[in-house]
């Protein structure tokens, strides 16, 4: 009975097609493009399972949107199946495309580190491998100059050290529909009721609390 109760909160908490599937989520293709207003800036971030950044940041005020992709491999157009084998170097990431004169990205970026384990290298609760890892992947020296200052800030609200990478932006792929919007389609799903709905929660607390 133990063993059983513990595979079923690990099948709950793993963020997975196969899983997804079983539940009537429907698989394949990918967003459209989207044009953005003229002056918005993005930030590409990967904390774990992309469902989970993609829903919290959703609900942040001046963020335009968020779209669940994967970056900093070497894989051109990459898909779940192959990014979940570790071996295309590619993390799940998202887009979050924002409004700099609403929301800086200091806020951003502390958000980031307040909603997912910066301190484990390579995964995210029950989500391993190095496609879970933690990266903030900057656009410019500007981004980057953001990211470090945000990692020194976090890092007295840890006691183990961050891990984050920071890398370059070479290209974000985005990722087939369904994972696009995951948690607002399917909030009943197991991993869903888990992991994301209490990061959301968090994020608006988060939100709340902001001047």
């Amino acid at each position: 009975m133990r063993y059983f109760i513990l595979s079923l909160i690990v099948v709950l908490s793993s963020c997975g097609p196969r899983e997804a599937a079983s539940q009537g989520v429907e698989a394949g293709g990918r967003k459209a493009d989207i044009v953005y207003r003229e002056g918005s800036r993005s930030l590409v971030l990967g904390g774990g399972c992309f469902w989970c950044l993609e829903a919290a940041y959703e609900i942040v005020p001046g963020v335009l949107d968020v779209e669940s992709g994967y970056a900093g491999g070497s894989r051109a157009d990459p898909s779940y199946e192959q990014v979940s084998t570790g071996l295309t170097g590619h993390a799940e990431v998202v887009r979050v495309v924002y409004d700099p004169a609403v929301v800086s990205i200091r806020t951003l970026l502390e958000l980031f580190f307040r909603i997912h384990d910066p301190t484990t290298e390579d995964r995210q609760g029950a989500d391993v491998g190095t496609q879970y890892r933690s990266i903030v992947l900057y656009a410019d020296e500007e981004q980057k100059a953001a990211a470090e200052a945000a990692i020194r800030d976090a890092q007295a609200g840890f006691r183990d050290p961050i891990v984050t990478d920071l890398a370059a932006l070479d290209r974000f792929w985005p990722a087939e529909d369904y994972h696009q919007d995951f948690f607002r389609k399917n909030p009943a799903y197991g991993y869903c009721q888990v992991i994301v709905a209490p990061k959301v929660e968090k994020t608006k607390s988060f939100v709340d609390a902001l001047p």
